[in-house]
């Protein structure tokens, strides 16, 4: 798909890098289960299928994990209206509109590709933002449809995905079964569990390193797009904040969806080190939109 968002190369390479070694890693991982398994229909039938769910429904269950629902121009006339002018203005396709009944203020797009993309926007954070906060918002989380890097998380994340499925199954299986089974499947299931261990810890790392880039592509891409950065820090300022005031147990809910958030569900006492964040600081963030506004000449 083409538009007049700004290309990002090394977007690009990163995505391709990232899924050549998670593809190399899945491969491996296959391998391993087939061997330590001995079963090349089971797993091959087993992976296939989490895969093609992964890919062919990930909006709908996103959508669901986040209550969100898809929404006419009739019911949401405000958030359709936005959106029809940064499509025009980006000359892309529209995607889908949803809208989350959360207070918990964030916004995400997902989807396979531009034409099964849905952009979903909580209540929370259009009931904080200002029209051109909310704008710069939508920009950015368009700019991961155009960019299709929302593809490639999605199917970057199967991975981890399957592979911590497989680790709880196997813990689940010694906790419980031990007693009637032999030595030899005991072993091979501990094998399990540490290969699927190692490979969701790998997948881990390497999705989390392209999170945190396309995060900042995409606030450039869409603070480029709308000509107005200071409207994007501005919202980034107000989310980040009040993503901090909002209860433990809504921010449990989200937070397995962080890394198609536009701002991390993390709330008070969660400074984990960079390295495991889906998302760049707010002052890398603030600091990358303040360099593009004086690029832009914007002023106040």
């Amino acid at each position: 798909m083409r538009s007049r968002f700004e290309p990002d190369r090394q977007l690009t390479a990163r995505m391709l890098v990232t899924m050549f070694l998670l593809g190399l890693l899945y491969v491996v991982f296959v391998a391993a289960l087939i061997v330590l398994l001995k079963s090349v229909v089971l797993v091959v039938v087993i992976a296939a299928g989490l895969l093609g769910a992964q890919y062919w429904y990930s909006d709908r269950i996103a959508l669901y994990a986040m209550r969100g629902r898809l929404v006419t121009r009739e019911e949401a006339p405000q958030l359709h209206g936005v959106i029809d002018r940064l499509c025009a203005t980006a000359d892309m396709p529209k995607p889908r509109v949803a809208v989350s009944r959360m207070d918990l203020p964030n916004a995400f797009a997902t989807g396979r590709n531009a034409d099964h993309a849905v952009v979903c926007v909580t209540t929370g954070l259009q009931r904080r933002l200002e029209p051109e906060e909310l704008e710069g918002v939508l920009a950015h989380e368009l700019s991961h449809v155009a960019h299709r890097d929302v593809a490639v998380i999605t199917i970057a994340s199967f991975l981890g995905v399957i592979a911590g499925l497989i680790v709880r199954f196997a813990f689940y299986s010694q906790l419980f079964g031990g007693r009637s089974r032999d030595q030899n499947t005991a072993v091979a299931l501990a094998l399990v569990m540490a290969v699927s261990a190692l490979v969701y810890a790998i997948s881990f790392l390497l999705i989390r390193a392209l999170s945190r880039y396309r995060e900042l592509a995409a606030d450039r891409a869409g603070a480029m797009l709308t000509a107005k950065p200071s409207a994007l820090a501005s919202a980034l300022t107000k989310v980040t904040g009040d993503v901090a005031r909002i209860p433990t147990q809504d921010l449990r809910t989200a937070q397995a969806f962080n890394a198609f958030f536009f701002t991390p569900a993390l709330g008070p006492g969660t400074t984990v080190a960079n390295l495991f964040s889906t998302h760049p600081t707010l002052e890398r963030r603030l600091e990358a939109l303040a360099e593009i506004s004086t690029e832009l000449g914007e002023t106040a």
